[in-house]
């Protein structure tokens, strides 16, 4: 991702009456993803047929463990749900606070191999970034974050990304072990502002980390994908399609092609769409 591609192509999987969230891959190569106000969880397997995989009140961003079993944080109830590989409700991983204090709207989460999860509590001006270890133990990372979004850990797991979407930039936490942050939150970087001035015209969601550590940035308002370089240099905007860009998930990375899935709609709360992005470049280039 070093220069601008020199091809992309758009292409619409589907279409859905609720606005879109959370799309991850199992080892099978079934997709996922939530519908929000929709209160479900989408399961399209290779041949793009879908259904409703499980149910929830608003379920958000998700992650699939090492054993196949699904975390869904639940925007409404404050929560993290865990769902077995075939749908069926476990229970819930958390409900309502974390280390000692109230959780209001989970909303993304990432899982640290090893160690457990971090997610986000998308809340104005005193949102938080927790921790949860595979032990059991809760840890707050960061407070005091304008609505803490997407999240994602650097490949080496001592920082972790975290876009703060009423700032309209990325936050970048230090971390010393597991779940305890090194120092404060750092802005790592701002993003390109919407010509309209309002800041719901902006809003960065969903993190992804490519391989070759390029941070992608479903930037809600911006009917885009921000790309930004390691150093956090902003390079270019893949237009999605979506008017509402909620996420984005790298689905194949190698060569001078990456294939990526976009979440998100047209309205809130909804129509929504899952979109696949094709991303090609010159295999001349340097």
């Amino acid at each position: 991702m070093k220069a601008i591609p020199a091809n992309i192509v758009t292409a619409q999987l589907a279409v859905l009456p609720f606005y879109t969230e959370g799309p991850v891959l199992d080892a099978a190569g079934n997709l996922f993803f939530t519908t929000l106000a929709g209160g479900s969880i989408i399961k399209m397997d290779t041949t793009g047929q879908m259904i409703t995989w499980a149910k929830g009140e608003r379920p958000n961003g998700q992650v699939i463990l090492p054993d196949g079993d699904h975390l869904v944080c639940d925007s409404k109830s404050g929560s993290i749900h865990r769902f077995d590989p075939d749908g069926r409700f476990v229970k819930h991983e958390l409900m309502g606070s974390c280390a000692g204090h109230k959780v209001h709207a989970a909303c993304d989460l990432v899982f640290q191999a090893g160690a457990g999860i971090y997610f986000t509590d998308a809340v104005r001006e005193r949102g938080n970034v927790f921790f949860i270890g595979i032990d059991g133990h809760q840890e707050i990372v960061a407070q005091d974050i304008d609505f803490p979004n997407g999240l994602v850990l650097s490949h080496d797991q001592r920082s972790l990304f975290v876009a703060e979407s009423y700032r309209n930039r990325i936050l970048q936490i230090p971390l010393a072990t597991p779940g305890v942050a090194a120092g404060p939150a750092e802005v790592w970087a701002t993003l390109p502002v919407h010509p309209s001035g309002k800041m719901i015209d902006n809003l960065p969601d969903g993190l992804e980390l490519d391989e070759e550590g390029y941070l992608l940035v479903a930037h809600y308002g911006m009917q885009a994908v921000q790309v930004l370089a390691p150093d956090g240099t902003w390079l270019y905007a893949i237009d999605t399609g979506l008017p509402l860009t909620s996420n984005v998930m790298l689905l194949q990375g190698e060569g001078p092609q990456k294939t990526i899935i976009v979440t998100g709609g047209y309205a809130e709360p909804g129509p929504g769409a899952v979109m696949r992005i094709n991303i090609q470049w010159d295999q001349n280039e340097k």
